[in-house]
């Protein structure tokens, strides 16, 4: 059959047909439908491109996205259409509202990172052994926990040079007491090696005795002109200072420097503890010139209040009057204070009030009064722990800082004390100067 096909295709057009006419068309159909159809080449040496493909839709998170900015701008112009605002004073306020909100976080954190690095800052000098011996409460050889000199942690850290006090002179003085007339006697011998004050490399110094709590009451040495070594042999008496009172003081013996047109500058001073002193016997010695105290640097403030008991009652009323020169903890260079007052009865907290809240200010002024029902069997196991807290809307308040007074206590918490137990009804007020609030103990709920 294919031969036949093909020789007909290959037949000159003059050739004849001599079959039947269906047998023609159904040839002839067949030679058209070979004809239309195209020989596939192959080319083994080249590729088909493939067809080009849509490109795919947008995926969940496109939708979303601008889901949200359609929403957001549906937002805008709703807020713009109730507040008869312009669009643009809308997307003002919003910026405006997140960098408040950011500012605040960054504020918080700021604060919070203060307060932990402080107290890492303690933990790591409690813990931090010299040589590494005793670190963390583990002795040398023990490697757990250790921080040695060959600790590569320990040694990247730079170590700060301890700083050296300067010597700012010495001072001779001596003390005697009278039980029989309860005067205290006090003698300033001499002082050697003062610092050089003036120009000359000279000083003129001279001396002021005082107890801490009563400056109004002191005693002043003569000035000598133009010495380092003065002999000063000078003697002054505190009279009728009974020896209960005279061992919760403390003696001050400032050295100046006297200058004429100008203010006199403090060289040093000598702060005897005198419960620490055995006053049976006279005491004489030498002493080394502390640094004059920085009232800007050191003070925390000042606290005033006000003690009454009422006996037959059994009442303890504790008015806190007002405060002053206290440290600043703000930002701003203010303070928000409150006063957190706790009676503890042997001990242990019993009660506890406190104060409204003084804003933006170190000078606050309160005068509130506040009663405490105590007996007085149970008077002498009480005292009272004032707190002057810097209030804060976001995390905890920080303490400024505290006083104590009570039978137990030492100093001007005692004699307050002392003074409203001997003088019932009546109320004493009294100024005491704040305490860092690490020196006092944990206290027992």
């Amino acid at each position: 059959m294919e031969r036949k096909l093909q020789a007909v295709r290959m037949a000159p057009r003059s050739t004849v047909w001599y079959g039947s006419d269906e047998e023609l068309g159904r040839f002839i159909r067949s030679l058209d439908l070979k004809s239309t159809k195209e020989p596939e080449i192959m080319d083994v040496g080249t590729t088909s491109e493939p067809a080009p493909t849509e490109p795919p839709g947008p995926g969940i998170g496109q939708k979303i996205l601008d889901k949200a900015e359609e929403l957001g701008d549906k937002a805008i112009h709703f807020t713009a259409d109730k507040t008869k605002l312009p669009v643009w004073g809308v997307v003002l306020i919003l910026i405006g509202i997140v960098i408040v909100i950011i500012v605040g976080i960054c504020f918080c954190l700021r604060r919070q990172w203060k307060k932990f690095k402080s107290s890492d800052k303690g933990k790591a000098l409690a813990s931090k052994g010299f040589m590494g011996k005793l670190v963390g409460g583990k002795e040398d050889g023990d490697t757990g926990g250790l921080i040695t000199d060959m600790d590569p942690v320990a040694a990247d850290e730079p170590e700060e040079p301890a700083e050296e006090q300067e010597f700012l002179g010495k001072l001779k003085y001596k003390l005697e007491y009278d039980f029989n007339t309860t005067h205290l006697t006090v003698t300033i011998i001499q002082a050697e090696e003062l610092k050089a004050m003036d120009s000359g490399g000279t000083s003129d110094p001279y001396v002021k005795v005082f107890f801490a709590d009563n400056k109004k009451k002191k005693f002043e040495t003569k000035v000598h002109r133009g010495t380092l070594n003065p002999q000063f042999d000078e003697t002054f008496v505190f009279k009728n200072m009974p020896f209960a009172e005279i061992m919760c003081k403390t003696l001050m013996i400032q050295v100046f420097d006297f200058d004429r047109f100008s203010k006199h500058d403090q060289i040093g001073e000598v702060k005897v503890v005198m419960c620490q002193i055995d006053l049976a016997v006279p005491f004489e010695g030498w002493k080394e010139l502390d640094p004059p105290f920085d009232e800007n640097s050191q003070a925390l403030g000042e606290v005033c209040f006000s003690l009454r008991y009422v006996p037959t009652s059994g009442k303890l009323t504790v008015c806190i009057i007002e405060a002053k020169n206290l440290k600043k903890m703000d930002f701003g260079g203010l303070s928000d204070p409150f006063v957190k007052i706790n009676l503890f009865m042997g001990g242990k907290k019993f009660k506890k009030k406190k104060t409204a809240v003084k804003m933006n200010t170190l000078n606050p002024y309160f005068n509130e009064s506040f009663t405490f029902e105590i007996t007085p069997e149970q008077l002498p196991k009480c005292h009272i722990i004032l707190t002057i807290l810097d209030y804060d809307r976001i995390g905890t308040c920080d303490p400024i800082g505290k006083v104590a007074v009570g039978s137990n206590q030492e100093g001007k918490g005692r004699e307050h004390w002392m003074a409203m137990v001997n003088t019932p009804r009546r109320p004493i007020a009294q100024w005491h100067e704040l305490r860092d609030p690490e020196e006092f103990k944990p206290e027992k709920k």
